[in-house]
């Protein structure tokens, strides 16, 4: 039996030994509500089972916990510094802290799949079936999450950058025709702030369900992620346009 509030409660008194008063933090713990709530929302209209349903968002509540001391030890967020999906389920798996959060031990494999592969740019073909699942639910409202930090985030924290500087550089070819043929962009492919930009709005084509499409058109999330910048760069502008109209359109084409 899942008891959601209990293991809210438990992480609750594990974010006590961080500081709360970190910006970092702050946006983490954000993060990982807003991550809870959208695999809620994607559990509901996929109409799950209610243990499939509480390990959605019991994996939601999870998912970043070793991103925590990745801050704590190197106030970073790359993963090339420590890599935060392997530390999360090292707390949960290797300090045996999964304990406190489930006593009962016959979901723990799909837990630790889910969140070990929760943000790899390509998950293994041979994930069992339910593995499978929370996998794919567990990145997509990490996805869905994140739409809402760039709506809402501050611009030079995420981009470098504020929006004015950001609406006059250019996006380049190659990013551009990825995102019109439908493909995610590799961080190590983007050669400029622009690029980053698109590169955000691209995370569509790595979503799963038609739910969590869904939820991006009912938040209108392309609409107010591209509105954001002013583009004084009239080829970014027109590039953004077309960008627009092609990513409203696929998250229409999947949300059935």
């Amino acid at each position: 039996m899942i008891d959601l509030k209990k293991a809210q409660g438990v992480f609750q008194n594990y974010l006590q030994q961080y500081d709360k008063t970190d910006n970092k933090i702050r946006l983490k713990i954000a993060h990982t509500y807003g991550v809870v709530s959208a695999c809620k929302y994607i559990a509901q209209v996929m109409k799950l089972e209610e243990e499939d349903a509480k390990l959605a968002e019991l994996i939601g509540l999870l998912h970043d916990i070793g991103r925590f001391e990745q801050l704590r030890i190197y106030h970073s967020f790359d993963d090339s510094l420590m890599p935060h999906a392997q530390c999360s389920v090292d707390i949960l798996f290797k300090e045996n802290m999964i304990e406190q959060f489930l006593e009962e031990r016959h979901l723990d494999e799909i837990i630790y799949l889910a969140i070990k592969y929760h943000g790899v740019y390509k998950m293994p073909d041979d994930m069992p079936k339910r593995g499978d699942m929370h996998t794919k639910i567990i990145r997509d409202a990490d996805k869905l999450d994140n739409f809402r930090v760039k709506h809402v985030s501050s611009m030079v924290t995420m981009v470098d950058v504020d929006e004015e500087e950001l609406g006059t550089e250019a996006i380049t070819e190659e990013i551009y025709e990825k995102f019109l043929n439908h493909i995610p962009i590799l961080n190590s492919e983007r050669k400029t702030h622009m690029d980053m930009w698109v590169s955000y709005l691209g995370y569509i084509f790595d979503l799963n369900y038609p739910a969590s499409f869904q939820y991006i058109k009912e938040k209108d999330y392309i609409n107010k992620i591209i509105d954001r910048v002013p583009y004084s760069n009239p080829d970014t502008e027109k590039k953004m346009e077309k960008i627009r109209t092609a990513a409203n359109q696929y998250v229409e084409e999947h949300c059935k």
